[in-house]
């Protein structure tokens, strides 16, 4: 079943500045029993891919003086690429996703959501609740559990962060959502997500010389991305932007691993190497890359690195002409802005958690890391749309958005809308390929411009491997 003037899908896009004219006109191809959640997640995330497809369409037409494509999204597509990360399999292995010590736990007074997927988390978690790690997960559960049974939800959250850790307490359910029985004392202490904006536009650059993006074949062709983002919201932003013919290059510091399966699911289309930014020579060779970048993609919290002059205002200071955009879990002002956080933090400190719970009031999650997703291809679709203005302003521009900001949107922006259509299969938008790490069963992009590109035109290779430089 085709449907258009899908009211989500006109507020995202004008919440990048588009014309809502322009998104009434998308068609939305359903698919029965995709994302089944309380919460309108479906619609978030066709809408958030339809965003996507219309600054995809729009920068094309541009760079090759036509009408931009007609947009369809197929919801099945997209319901399969926003659980990339369940689908994926490297030599027929499913790739890690939560971690043993990540997930709900029960406190004294209600509930926390813990994150330890990396290995300093963990270790970090652990040392704030004085619990030795041995080793066994086993044994490591059922002490953690026992010791956060004993203690406040709230206390156990601040003690895990002072200590570089990931608690949350588990928020209750929103004012006028269904709530089930989440026991909860604290909901003055959770972020606030009314009222916060979906995207932002901070900064302006001055107008000055760009590199010209002449007529091309793909909207991103010739664009450089220097990828300074971790996990899934930030990668699935840039890996799109390189599906979109962008020549991607992620950055990481040598001292922070990236999980390889996670990679393996979010490197598609990019390049990997590793610069120490506090050494010297690394540090030049960085600034030469940045010297000819035309987008830096930023996934660290809020003034993690400004310390290496990657301040967005110093930025367009330096490089008028550059796109900075931003990422980050919890906004950008206020207590909790400078917090690390993640996908399922989000949704456990902001009430999401307490609307999918259970029918024993155990909390739950949405059906895929939607609030990650959703904000990727937000973000994707904000550096399009302003690498469509530079080049009718000559000017950058400094573009953000959280997790937050999409949790607010979901919870009080988005009401349920089209459903229907055929029953959801997501076999249609797998596919297998040899790559670097192995034989991969992976998700197709959902980008749905006519004549979009139906794959990644490189594999994804070992995180790190690549030389740090432009192609």
């Amino acid at each position: 079943m085709i449907f258009r003037d899908d009211p989500a899908t006109v507020r995202a896009w004008t919440a990048l500045g588009g014309d809502a004219d322009t998104a009434r006109a998308v068609a939305h191809e359903s698919a029965d029993g995709c994302l089944p959640a309380r919460l309108p997640v479906r619609e978030l995330a066709r809408a958030t891919v339809a965003a996507c497809s219309l600054a995809a369409a729009e920068l094309l037409a541009l760079r090759g003086g036509g009408s931009p494509p007609a947009v369809t999204v197929r919801e099945a597509a997209v319901a399969t690429a926003f659980t990339s990360e369940r689908h994926l399999r490297i030599d027929g292995r499913a790739g890690r996703t939560f971690a043993p010590l990540s997930g709900f736990w029960r406190a004294a007074d209600g509930w926390v959501r813990t994150h330890a997927n990396y290995p300093h988390h963990r270790a970090r978690l652990l040392s704030a609740l004085d619990i030795p790690d041995t080793g066994d997960d086993e044994a490591l559960t059922g002490a953690l559990a026992r010791e956060l049974a004993d203690r406040p939800a709230y206390a156990i959250q601040e003690a895990v962060y002072a200590a570089g850790g990931l608690a949350v307490e588990v928020a209750p359910a929103p004012h006028g959502s269904p709530q089930p029985p989440v026991p909860q004392t604290a909901s003055a202490r959770a972020p606030r997500i009314d009222g916060l904006p979906l995207v932002e536009t901070p900064l302006v650059g001055r107008a000055g010389a760009v590199r010209e993006l002449g007529p091309a074949a793909l909207p991103a062709e010739g664009v450089r991305v220097l990828d300074l983002t971790r996990v899934i919201a930030g990668p699935v932003a840039t890996r799109t932007l390189a599906l979109l013919g962008a020549d991607v290059l992620r950055i990481d510091s040598p001292r922070l691993p990236e999980d390889e399966d996670a990679h393996a699911d979010t490197g598609q289309g990019k390049r990997s190497a590793l610069l120490d930014l506090t050494d010297p020579g690394d540090r030049a060779v960085f600034e030469e890359l940045l010297a000819s970048a035309d987008v830096v993609v930023n996934g660290y919290r809020p003034g993690a690195l400004d310390a290496f002059g990657l301040e967005p205002a110093d930025l367009l200071a330096r490089y008028p002409g550059l796109v900075v955009a931003g990422v980050d879990a919890w906004g950008w002002a206020g207590p909790w802005a400078a917090r690390r956080g993640f996908d399922s933090l989000v949704q456990a400190a902001t009430g999401i958690a307490a609307v999918e719970a259970d029918a024993d009031g155990h909390p739950g999650a949405l059906p895929a890391q939607a609030l990650d997703h959703g904000t990727g291809y937000l973000l994707a679709a904000a550096v399009l749309r302003a690498l469509t203005l530079r080049r009718e302003t000559g000017a950058g521009r400094h573009v953000r958005l959280s997790l937050a900001g999409t949790a607010g949107w979901l919870v009080h922006g988005i009401r349920p809308g089209q459903r229907g259509g055929q029953a959801y299969e997501p076999g249609a938008w797998l596919t297998e390929a040899p790559s670097p790490c192995g034989v991969l069963r992976y998700a197709l992009p959902p980008v749905g411009y006519d004549g979009a590109p139906r794959d990644w035109a490189r594999p994804p290779g070992r995180w790190g491997r690549d030389l740090p430089r432009w192609t």
